[in-house]
C-alpha cells in the first residue's frame, strides 16, 4: 500500500515540472497522510494544481463519515469493482510528490523506509478522484486515492505493494487523457523501474503524522 509521502519541491519547479499552475498556495509537507488536502492534477484540469483531500469519498455515498474513504485502489481489481471502474473512465488524476514511506515487517519491528527516485526528482502517482456533493449545503467534497500494484525488485523486500509511479511526462500526459479507453489507461498500471530508485532506513518519528519537518528524512 502507499499510506505516506511527501511533498517538498519548490512550487515553481513543480509547476514547470507539470506544466500546470497551483490554484491555491502550496503546502509542504514532510509526512503526507490520508485526510490532509495534497496537490493533485485532474483529467478535468490537467492545467491546474489543486489540493484535494486523501482518501476517497465515492459521489454515491450517503455518510462518508460512516463509510470507508479508501487511500489506495488495486491496480489489478480496477476493473472489476463498479466504482472503481467507472472512475477510472471517467476521473484519474496525478497525485504530485517526490518521495514515499513503507514499512518492513522484521523480527524486531517495523522498520520504514524512504523511497525515492535516484534523480530524486518530484513525480505521479496514479490516482483516481471523486466528488461527494453535500446536499444539506450544497458544498463539494472533492478527494483521491492512489493506485497500487506488485512491487518491483527493490520494493519487494520491503513490501508486497508499491503505488504505480507514471514513469515519463508522455504517460502522465496519457493517464489524463479521455480519448483512451480502460484499457489503455490500465496499461500504464505497472510497477516502476527498480533501477531509476532509491531507498533508505528513516527514523520512527515518521510513524506519527504530527512529526511533519525536515527530521522525518533523516537517515537512521
Amino acid at each position: 500500500m502507499c499510506g505516506r509521502y511527501t511533498f517538498i519541491v519548490p512550487a515553481p519547479t513543480v509547476e514547470q515540472r507539470f506544466d500546470a499552475t497551483f490554484t491555491e498556495p502550496a503546502p509542504t509537507t514532510y509526512n503526507a497522510a490520508p485526510s490532509q488536502r495534497l496537490p493533485i492534477i485532474t483529467n478535468a484540469a490537467p492545467g491546474q494544481i489543486q489540493l484535494l483531500s486523501w482518501g476517497l469519498v465515492p459521489n454515491w455515498s450517503k455518510d462518508p463519515s460512516a463509510g470507508p474513504k479508501p487511500i489506495n485502489a488495486r491496480a489489478e481489481t480496477l476493473a472489476e469493482k463498479p466504482s472503481f471502474r467507472q472512475l477510472l473512465g471517467r476521473k484519474r488524476c496525478l497525485v504530485l510528490a517526490d518521495s514515499f514511506f513503507e514499512w518492513q515487517a522484521t523480527p524486531a519491528g517495523k522498520v520504514p523506509h524512504r523511497i525515492l527516485l535516484r534523480d530524486e526528482q518530484p513525480f505521479a502517482f496514479a490516482g483516481l478522484w471523486d466528488e461527494w456533493l453535500d446536499r444539506s449545503t450544497g458544498e463539494l467534497h472533492p478527494t483521491f486515492t492512489i493506485i497500487t500494484t506488485e512491487p518491483n525488485a527493490l520494493m519487494a523486500n520491503i513490501h508486497n505493494r508499491m503505488p504505480v509511479i507514471l514513469p515519463t511526462r508522455a504517460a502522465e500526459q496519457a493517464w489524463l487523457d479521455d480519448g483512451l479507453g480502460l484499457k489503455a489507461h490500465q496499461e500504464l498500471l505497472v510497477p516502476y523501474d527498480a533501477a531509476a530508485m532509491k531507498e533508505y532506513i528513516i527514523s520512527k518519528r515518521v510513524n506519527s503524522p504530527a512529526n511533519n519537518d525536515p527530521e522525518v528524512l533523516a537517515a537512521a
